[in-house]
């Protein structure tokens, strides 16, 4: 088997959140994802897995460690220089879709993208909205979607780019369960297409098992 690069570590993070009565998130977490694979962060609410992917995405800067993402040292960079490391490079799905109310299925999509300074913009992200079983709803407005609906508009603006890593964190939490597999079944399908790395958060073991490997969190450390 050819050895794969790794394309996220960490060692050794530790986040601390609050003022005066600082609260410990992230406790020493060492962690490496190798290019491709698809990982699982499983534990339960409060376990610090959504606050460890903010911190592998760059939403949030690490009190300690070294997080190393595609490359690029996240410690040395600052807010507006995580936001550039992040462009086209890092895709996030999040259990609220984030969508912009004013802006069509197609606008949604194509408007990061074209911001981001991609060329064709409009034309990718129709074969993305495509892909995801959407070329009827370009012109709809997100309150015009059903909940399955926004979600696979959030998946295609997230793989839109062709990011590297894709991070998503409980991305059914909103959905039902029926509605829920078929996005999952999807968000597995369109990750396969385009050799992403996924990271995915949850507290389901049957959705964590789809994945190549399960790290389970417990009290801000790796547990198994």
């Amino acid at each position: 088997m050819v050895a794969r690069d790794m394309v996220i570590r960490a060692a050794d993070v530790r986040l601390t959140l609050g003022g005066a009565a600082p609260v410990e998130i992230l406790k020493g977490i060492d962690l490496a994802v190798a290019d491709g694979e698809s990982l699982a962060l499983l534990g339960a609410s409060g376990s610090g897995k959504s606050s460890l992917m903010a911190v592998l995405a760059g939403l949030e800067c690490a009190t300690s460690g070294r997080v190393e993402v595609a490359g690029t040292d996240f410690g040395t960079l600052d807010e507006d220089g995580l936001a550039i490391a992040r462009r086209g490079r890092i895709g996030i799905v999040l259990q609220a879709f984030h969508l912009l109310p004013t802006m069509t299925a197609l606008e949604n999509v194509a408007v990061p993208m074209e911001l981001a300074g991609e060329r064709d913009a409009f034309a990718r992200a129709e074969a993305e909205l495509a892909a995801v079983g959407l070329s009827n709803r370009l012109d709809h407005y997100p309150a015009q979607l059903s909940g399955g609906e926004q979600q696979r508009v959030a998946i295609a603006r997230a793989l839109g780019p062709r990011p590297r890593i894709v991070f998503a964190d409980e991305p059914t939490g909103n959905l039902d369960a029926a509605t829920g597999a078929r996005v999952m079944d999807l968000l597995f399908d369109r990750r396969a297409a385009t050799s992403a790395t996924l990271v995915i958060i949850t507290h389901d073991p049957a959705l964590a098992r789809r994945c190549d490997r399960v790290i389970e969190l417990a009290d801000g450390r790796i547990a198994a």
